[in-house]
C-alpha cells in the first residue's frame, strides 16, 4: 500500500543505514524512536527480561498490547541486563556501530551504570545520545521522578486549560499525555538537527530533552500574557458553540473569517458596529458577539450549521470522537493508517503525520516479541549466546 499516488515507487528511507540504540520506556521516548524506525532507522529496543512496561498495557489480544505496537512498531527487541557486565559489555558493543542512542532513565541512572554519554563517547565519538526526561538532566529538580500527568501540572498546562472553563475551579483530570508525545517529537527534531550537524563536524553530542520545557512551548499565550496584566476577554474565544441537537467549534482568527460569520449569521450590521469592527474591542464583547451567533445556530442542525459555515469559510468543526475522526474521507485519503500484526493479530497504527515526496516514511509491518533479536545481535557483536540474567527495574521517567 502506498501513502499516495506521487508516492508510487518511491522505496527511499531518509534515515536508511543509521542504527539507534532505544533504552527507553512508556512513551515519550518509544515514540521519538518509533519516529526514527519509521523514517528507517534500525531500532534495537533494550528490554529487560520482563519486558517494557507498555507490553502489558490494554488493549490486550492474546497478551500482545496494541498500545506497546503503537510505540514500537517496526523495532527489534534485545533483552539485556544493564546491571551485569555482560550486559554493559554488550551495550559498549553495540555503541560502537551505533549513530544514536535514546534513554528517558531517569537522570543519574546511566551514569550509575557508567552507560552515560561521556562514558560511551570513547567508543564512538560519532554517537548522538539524546536523554529525556521529565526536567532535564541537571538543576534543583533534574532528579525528581515525573511522567506527563505531573508535568501538566507543573508545567502550568493544566491550570492554563482551567482557566478557559468558566465556572470551574477543580483542575480536569489527566487522561491525554501531550507531553510525552510532544517531548518525544522535540527529541526526534533534535536528533535529526545533530545528525545534520555531524555531516560538518564528524562528532555526535549529548542531547538534553526536558519534558517541563516541552510542555511550557504549548502555552504560547499564556507564556506571554503571564509575564503581563492582559484582562482575558468575558467569554472564552474558542469553545463549544449550541445548536438544535449539539454543538460546533467555531474559530474566528481573522478580519475575513468574522465578516463571514457575520454574513452566515445575518448580522451584517455588525461589521462596523464599535463593539465588534476592531479587534480589541471584539475581545472585549465576545460574550455579545456569541450570544449573537447562539441566536443564530441554536435554529439549525449541527450539520445545517457546518455546510451554512463552510460555504462562508469560517473554519469550523463538530466535536468529534476519536472513532468518528478515524471515519472521516480525509483521513482515509491521506492513508494515515497502516495495518501491522503482532502475535495478537492485525491491527491498526498512526502514521507519521507528514509526507515526503522523495522518501518512505511507512511503519514497519510487524512488532518484534520480547528478546527476538538478542541471539543475532550477541553474535554480531561477538558475544556468545545465552539467557539473560533476570534485571531488578530501574526508576524511569515518562
Amino acid at each position: 500500500m502506498q501513502l499516495s499516488d506521487k508516492h508510487e515507487g518511491t522505496t527511499t528511507k531518509a534515515f536508511a543505514g543509521l542504527r539507534v540504540l532505544d533504552f527507553s520506556t512508556t512513551i515519550a521516548g518509544p515514540h521519538c524512536a518509533r519516529m526514527l524506525a519509521d523514517m528507517g532507522a534500525e531500532v534495537i529496543k533494550i528490554e529487560t527480561d520482563g519486558g517494557e512496561t507498555m507490553r502489558t498495557r490494554p488493549p490486550l489480544r492474546k497478551g500482545c498490547s496494541t498500545v506497546f505496537g503503537q510505540l514500537n512498531v517496526g523495532k527489534k527487541s534485545v533483552v539485556l541486563d544493564l546491571k551485569s557486565e555482560d550486559g554493559k559489555e554488550a551495550v559498549r558493543r553495540l555503541v560502537a556501530s551505533a549513530d544514536i542512542l535514546v534513554e528517558n532513565f531517569r537522570p543519574g541512572v546511566m551514569r550509575r551504570l557508567r552507560l552515560d554519554y561521556d562514558s560511551l563517547r570513547p567508543v564512538n565519538p560519532r554517537l548522538i545520545y539524546c536523554s529525556i526526561s521529565g526536567y532535564g538532566q541537571s538543576g534543583p529538580s533534574a532528579e525528581l521522578p515525573a511522567y506527563a500527568p505531573v508535568i501538566h501540572a507543573a508545567s502550568g498546562y493544566d491550570m492554563a486549560h482551567l482557566a478557559y472553563q468558566p465556572g470551574r475551579h477543580r483542575p480536569d483530570y489527566c487522561g491525554i499525555y501531550h507531553a510525552d508525545v510532544v517531548t518525544g517529537t522535540y527529541g526526534f527534531g533534535a536528533i535529526a538537527s545533530a545528525l545534520y550537524q555531524r555531516t560538518a563536524t564528524g562528532l555526535g553530542q549529548h542531547i538534553d530533552v526536558s519534558m517541563l520545557e516541552s510542555m511550557l512551548s504549548l502555552t504560547v499565550i499564556e507564556l506571554q500574557s503571564s509575564q503581563f496584566a492582559v484582562k482575558p476577554p468575558p467569554r472564552p474565544m474558542f469553545g463549544p458553540t449550541e445548536t438544535a441537537n449539539g454543538y460546533v467549534m467555531i474559530t474566528v482568527a481573522s478580519e475575513k473569517t468574522f465578516q463571514g460569520l457575520m454574513g452566515v449569521i445575518g448580522r451584517p450590521e455588525w461589521i462596523t458596529d464599535a463593539r465588534f469592527s476592531a479587534y480589541a474591542a471584539r475581545r472585549d464583547n465576545w460574550a455579545d458577539l456569541m450570544d449573537g451567533v447562539e441566536d443564530w445556530s441554536r435554529q439549525l442542525t449541527t450539520d445545517a450549521c457546518l455546510v451554512a459555515l463552510g460555504t462562508a469559510g469560517v473554519p469550523a468543526s463538530a466535536y468529534r470522537t476519536v472513532t468518528e475522526a478515524l471515519r472521516d474521507p480525509q483521513i482515509a485519503h491521506r492513508q494515515a493508517l497502516s495495518s501491522v500484526e503482532d502475535e495478537g493479530g492485525a491491527f491498526q497504527v498512526l502514521n507519521l503525520p507528514f509526507r515526503m515526496s522523495g522518501a518512505d516514511t511507512r511503519p514497519g509491518r510487524t512488532m518484534a516479541v520480547l528478546g527476538e533479536h538478542t541471539g543475532e545481535l550477541r553474535r554480531e557483536i561477538g558475544l556468545t549466546d545465552g539467557a539473560p540474567i533476570p534485571s531488578g527495574k530501574t526508576g524511569v521517567q515518562g
